[in-house]
Order: C-alpha cells, then sequence, then structure tokens
C-alpha cells in the first residue's frame, strides 16, 4: 500500500504516516479541537487541520493504527 500523500491549498503536503495516523485516530475518537490538531501536526492553524479532516479517507481516520499495518502488509 503506498503512502497517501494530501495536498492542502496552501501548498503544503501531508504524507499519512503512523505518527500522522495516530494523531487522526486520537481526534475522531475525543474532544481534541482543529487548533490542537493542527498544534499536534505541526500544521499553520485549524483551518489547515479542517482542509486535512476533509480530505483524508474516512476508513484511515477510523481504523486502528495495527489493522491498518496488516492491511499495508498484504
Amino acid at each position: 500500500m503506498e503512502p497517501i500523500k494530501i495536498k492542502l491549498s496552501t501548498g503544503r503536503e501531508v504524507i499519512l504516516d503512523e505518527d500522522v495516523i495516530k494523531v487522526l485516530n486520537e481526534y475522531v475518537r475525543t474532544q481534541m479541537t482543529l487548533e490542537q490538531l493542527a498544534k499536534r501536526l505541526n500544521l499553520a492553524n485549524w483551518e489547515e487541520a479542517y482542509e486535512l479532516v476533509k480530505q483524508v479517507p474516512a476508513f484511515v481516520m477510523w481504523t486502528p493504527l495495527p489493522i491498518l499495518k496488516k492491511l499495508k502488509q498484504t
């Protein structure tokens, strides 16, 4: 499985690696705000975080990391 790259309107490219997926998993399961998400992912502001969340496939955010790792192996 090839890494997913998300290109934001600001020109920034976010590669969905394990660290980013862990943060996104936490974001969808807790009350983390977009401001907190932006800070954790080193994004400029909540607007970039919102744009990232809109573009990331839902299955990536909701699937636990160990299961995604198994999917990559097959």
